[in-house]
Parts: structure tokens; sequence; C-alpha cells
């Protein structure tokens, strides 16, 4: 369970047990019923990131894309990466902000990937993983250390459900 080594041995155990007894998925769907989510295409997506980015960092820096990648691998606990690129272009610098979440993300329910693109919304402000970067995740989405877990509980259970190499 490598999504949840950060959590109490309690916890670990009480998911360990959902998942033996078959009842992580129900408890899931309980949760979250919505079959399908709306922000499954890179336009919805982006369309998502600009109203949180409006509503919530009108004065950082510009985004550039927000779009779902293939090549962001699940395996060493990326969800999403937030690049920010500089360029110069004569005596001009040019600044890309640009968010990827991960493809295999698309058919998580809305609030799950909603929750990941503010924990990437709050890399424009605040770089690190800090008190002040909860502090502004917690702002724009006050769900959000729930949402997190049970982000963490539904990859726990895709990888249970996933074949053994």
């Amino acid at each position: 369970m490598q999504y949840l080594t950060g959590y109490a041995l309690d916890i670990q155990e009480k998911v360990a047990a959902l998942l033996k007894s078959g009842r992580l998925e129900t408890r899931l769907k309980q949760r979250y019923p919505q079959s399908h989510s709306e922000l499954n295409r890179d336009n919805s997506l982006y369309q998502c990131a600009m109203g949180l980015k409006q509503a919530y960092l009108k004065r950082s820096a510009p985004l550039a894309k927000v779009v779902f990648d293939d090549k962001i691998s699940l395996k060493h606990q990326a969800l999403g990466l937030h690049t920010y690129a500089t360029r110069v272009q004569g005596n001009k610098v040019k600044i890309r902000n640009e968010i990827r979440i991960a493809s295999q993300l698309k058919q998580l329910p809305d609030p799950l990937i909603r929750m990941v693109l503010v924990h990437e919304l709050a890399h424009l402000k605040e770089k690190d993983h800090n008190k002040a970067f909860y502090q502004l995740c917690q702002h724009m989405e006050p769900d959000y250390f729930q949402l997190e877990f049970d982000l963490r509980l539904y990859l726990t259970l895709s990888e249970h459900q996933q074949p053994q190499d």
C-alpha cells in the first residue's frame, strides 16, 4: 500500500481490512456516486484550472497549458507536475507555467481531479510542500485533506486490483 505509507499504522490496517473484505470500492462509490468525470478532457481541465486561478490566485503567473499527460507514471507517486520555464526572446523574458496531470486520473470523480488541480495551482505561489502551501490548498479547497486521502484510497484500490507481475 505505497500510497498510504505516511499514514498511521492503524489507518493502514483498516484500509487493508476493507480491501480484503471487498468493501473499499463500495465505500468509495458511496462517497463519490458520479460514474463519469466532467473533467476528463484537456479543455474542461483547463477551464476548471482557470476558474480556480481566477478565484484564488489572480496575481500569480499566467498558465500556458493544463493537460492530461500519458507520460506521467503513478508508480513514482507523481499525480501531476507543475513546470516553470523561462525563455529569453530578445530583451524580454517569457515565463510559461504548465500543469500536467497523469492521464490515468481521467476516470476519477471530479472532486479528486479538482484536488490535484488545486495542489498543482498552489505551486504557482508556494514551491515547497510547507505549511503555507497546505494552507493555500485548504483555502482553495476546504476538504483538501479528505480529498487527498480519498484519492490515495482510490489509488490503493487500483493498485490492489491490478494483476501482480
